[in-house]
């Protein structure tokens, strides 16, 4: 992002454009409180404040954030939970951070729920009431517009790296192949939503399992 930034604005300097020094300012992850090893409501909503806070581009790169903090450092929960996380997301109504609030309730009960829904939400309502004044004018910056076309790029990468260990988890036998095939080609043929797609997908899993026994 930063390369791709001083590459366009170094081009635009030599345009005889006027640029203005940018240095971005990284928000700083707040640590784990005492760095501890099982479920915290504290450390539960200082996660999720901080991806709040630096999530950006898609609400799928969430799943990003939460498979490095939650599944891989803190160890909260596996990937399978993740999955169904991400299902319950897709299920329910709203944007896909409402996957927060069921992980939430997984670690934290109630309360756990809360704190994570409101820690992923809250950073939205401060940064847009912050930078929405200002947002044309930071694409009007040759600077500061490379910088936010590099963004765009990293949530794309992370989207597209967070695929493979989790659709490892999923796709692990014929009958899930042939669910995430036929899925898919309803979704771009049809354009189906989310929601009837993983009803079905929950139906024909447990008819699977049903016809097992």
């Amino acid at each position: 992002m930063l390369l791709n930034a001083l590459r366009r604005g170094s081009r635009a300097s030599k345009s005889g454009a006027i640029v203005l020094p940018f240095h971005p300012a990284w928000p700083i992850a707040a640590p784990a409180a005492g760095g501890l090893v099982g479920a915290s409501l504290g450390t539960l909503f200082l996660t999720f404040l901080k991806i709040g806070v630096l999530v950006y581009g898609s609400g799928y790169v969430l799943l990003a954030f939460l498979h490095d903090d939650l599944v891989s450092r803190l160890g909260w929960l596996t990937n399978q939970q993740l999955l169904d996380a991400v299902a319950v997301g897709q299920f329910t109504p709203g944007p896909v951070f409402t996957t927060a609030t069921f992980i939430g309730y997984l670690v934290g009960g109630l309360p756990g729920a809360a704190l994570a829904t409101l820690g992923i939400f809250l950073p939205s309502f401060v940064l847009v009431a912050t930078l929405y004044p200002v947002a044309p004018r930071l694409r009007a910056w040759p600077w500061t517009s490379a910088f936010m076309d590099g963004v765009n790029a990293a949530a794309l990468g992370l989207i597209a790296a967070i695929t493979l260990p989790l659709g490892q988890a999923a796709l692990i036998d014929l009958p899930t192949l042939m669910i995430a095939a036929l899925a898919l080609g309803l979704l771009l043929r049809f354009r189906v939503n989310s929601a009837w797609l993983v009803l079905g997908g929950a139906v024909v899993g447990f008819a699977s399992v049903a016809w097992r026994f």
